[in-house]
């Protein structure tokens, strides 16, 4: 007889909501039963918060292939350039803290439908700017939005699935930013072909409406996440989630009822906000997911925004003081290919990742992954002293090393590590914080790389990203907290 057609058991008399995701099924002797399956519900939580990382990815990384356009078509000067690298990374800074936070207050499911509509109404008002002025407050506006979906977008998945598979999920979903990043390259290269012209960057933008249209529709048909329903003493509505989460067939768990936390006779209530984030017991929790996060957001912005900028000016083929529209376009359709190449090398690291971050844990990836990003750094940096096929080669393999190193280690680990480190209660708090202060790093390079590039040169810059790289490495060996297979409820 199949499995599924015996009796199964549970218990009902009063449970945590992370017991009831995690639960596995026993027949009636005792036997423990294959672990259930993923529902139906869960898969298309994990399928909407996709898409806020697609869109990232799509968005940021795309505007260096529209970089070239924007500039000819407003006239911009060097520090406009850098303004228009950083505003929507300005934006997630601001909106990671500032309105992430808000899913510990007002829930996530609410949230979560908020920050997608923001980014639709900015997404469609940057097609129609007139002028550098909107164009920097669409994209700063766009920020805002994709800042409040880093906390939001983690918990939605990390508070609706089982402890055990729970970074392989969130890690997955992460791993689109590095699909968006490369749709973006590749949006840009198909647009640029077919119109090569400079207003052809409205396009990239546009292109992305609909499809965040139809994300903003199914996010109103999701529950809201039991965990936060149970840490703010609602649990009666917490088990009616907690049953639209896992209904399956047969149905299990056939009864849920939920031990509320309550405080103790004497205890002092938890603080929440800001003011329970800086309490004693959460500052190592605080370093160890904003500090590395910061520091490898140097690399991974800067490297990521200007590739194009900084394979156009070193491997060849470039004309130089382009003359006209075609020369412009020419150089980009370069930068673009290239930076397409590499950007492949993203999702091969965010694969590896996924696969490897419940078996050999986060802080370990995150640690080799910092020491390999150095490395490809380092190697990259060796360019300068060579030229022809050797400066190619030494660009494109410190590179594609950096892009694999990066997703497998720090920019993947650091984003799963701030959304588990946390207690529930200020989870979107802190794991927005982290975000915030990771963005401070990601603005400073999109806005002084620019300029750093014309003063200093590539070669500087370079190794002073190995260096950074290898004091993430230590930051996150010194604070570390390994919350692989953890539950929720526990931290």
């Amino acid at each position: 007889m199949n499995v599924v057609d015996k009796e199964m058991r549970t218990e009902a008399d009063g449970h945590s909501v992370q017991h009831y995701i995690d639960e596995h099924p026993y027949w009636a002797d005792g036997t423990a039963a294959p672990a259930p399956q993923m529902t139906a519900m869960q898969w298309r939580i994990w399928s909407l918060s996709v898409a806020g990382k697609f869109f990232e990815g799509l968005v940021v990384f795309m505007t260096g292939v529209a970089m070239p356009l924007i500039a000819k078509e407003f006239g911009l000067n060097a520090v406009q350039h850098g303004m228009v690298g950083s505003a929507s990374l300005f934006g997630i800074l601001i909106g990671a803290s500032a309105l992430g936070s808000l899913s510990d207050r007002f829930g996530r499911k609410r949230v979560f439908i908020f920050e997608i509509g923001l980014f639709i109404a900015f997404l469609a008002m940057i097609v129609f700017t007139p002028n550098f002025s909107w164009l920097i407050v669409c994209l700063l506006g766009m920020g805002l939005a994709l800042g409040c979906d880093y906390p939001t977008a983690h918990l939605v998945i990390s508070e609706s699935t089982p402890s055990r598979t729970r970074g392989g999920l969130v890690l997955s979903a992460f791993g689109f930013q590095a699909v968006g990043a490369l749709f973006g390259t590749v949006l840009g290269y198909i647009i640029l072909t077919l119109d090569p012209s400079v207003g052809a960057w409205r396009w990239m933008y546009g292109c992305a409406i609909i499809p965040a249209l139809a994300v903003f529709a199914g996010r109103f048909f999701i529950p809201e996440s039991p965990h936060w329903l149970a840490v703010s003493g609602r649990e009666r509505a917490a088990e009616t989630e907690l049953q639209k989460l896992l209904r399956r067939n047969p149905l299990y768990p056939k009864t849920i009822s939920i031990n509320g936390r309550r405080e103790k006779h004497g205890e002092r209530p938890h603080a929440t906000g800001y003011r329970g984030l800086f309490q004693k017991q959460n500052r190592r929790a605080l370093i160890l997911a904003s500090v590395p996060w910061f520091l490898q957001d140097l690399g991974t912005y800067g490297i990521g925004i200007f590739t194009p900028t900084i394979l156009a000016a070193t491997v060849g083929h470039q004309r130089q003081h382009a003359q006209n529209i075609a020369d412009l376009v020419h150089n980009d359709l370069i930068a673009a290919k290239g930076t397409a190449l590499l950007d492949v090398l993203l999702l091969v690291g965010i694969v590896a990742a996924v696969l490897l971050a419940d078996r050999i844990g986060r802080i370990r990836l995150q640690v080799f992954g910092f020491v390999g990003c150095a490395a490809g750094l380092f190697i990259a940096a060796q360019a300068g002293a060579y030229s022809g096929v050797t400066q190619t080669a030494l660009i494109f393999t410190g590179f594609m090393l950096f892009n694999f190193m990066t997703n497998l280690g720090p920019n993947a680990q650091t984003y799963l590590i701030a959304g588990e480190v946390f207690p529930t209660r200020i989870r979107g708090t802190g794991a927005g914080f982290a975000a915030s202060f990771a963005k401070i790093g990601a603005c400073l390079t999109a806005f002084l790389f620019p300029v750093l590039l014309a003063d200093i040169g590539t070669t500087a810059l370079l190794y002073a990203l190995v260096a950074t790289s290898l004091v993430g490495a230590l930051v996150t060996f010194f604070f570390r907290i390994e919350t692989k297979g953890i539950s929720l409820d526990a931290s």
